[in-house]
């Protein structure tokens, strides 16, 4: 036979708990600023958003992304007074991660883009902010050749849109950290 111990539990008070989650908020208050919260005197991160020009990306990809920056940054569709400049270069590739051991024919595909992207203020100068942002997007293949056609040109209409996301809010951090 084996003996069973009872398991002690100690338990906070339902007050001591509420007190300390006041104490824990209260002392994180200050730390906490809106990303797209008010600026002081230079305005507001997304109004700073509206003023970003894209240059011209190349390429299909490039196409898709630029029109996905065009609408994250710049919504309104109002034209802009531009104050800075953003240039992107983007590099993607195709990995084919299974292969079928009966065909020898891949049976998913995997778009993998990387975006390196500039800020930099109309009439020149040190960058504002640069980066690189990497996304993934996969996709199922079969023995219908327009149809991978398809589903890869899907994938990387997901990524850039990815992408567009990921450059947007690293873009805001940025506004937002330099005020």
């Amino acid at each position: 036979m084996s003996s069973h111990k009872p398991m002690v539990r100690q338990h906070f008070s339902r007050g001591a708990a509420l007190a300390f989650a006041a104490v824990a908020s209260f002392s994180l208050a200050g730390c906490l600023q809106p990303l797209y919260g008010s600026l002081g005197g230079a305005g507001d991160v997304a109004g700073r958003l509206q003023t970003i020009k894209i240059s011209p990306i190349p390429d299909r990809l490039g196409h898709y992304l630029e029109n996905e920056l065009h609408f994250g940054l710049n919504g309104t569709g109002a034209p802009i007074d531009p104050k800075y400049v953003l240039k992107i270069s983007v590099r993607e590739s195709v990995q084919s991660p299974l292969i079928d051991t009966v065909t020898g024919y891949p049976t998913s595909g995997t778009v993998v883009v990387t975006a390196d992207y500039t800020l930099t203020p109309l009439e020149g100068g040190d960058p504002v902010t640069k980066g690189t942002a990497t996304v993934v997007a996969s996709y199922d293949r079969n023995s219908q050749r327009f149809a991978n056609i398809r589903a890869s040109r899907d994938a990387e209409i997901r990524d850039a849109r990815m992408l567009a996301e990921q450059i947007r809010t690293n873009i805001a951090a940025s506004f937002a950290e330099k005020g």
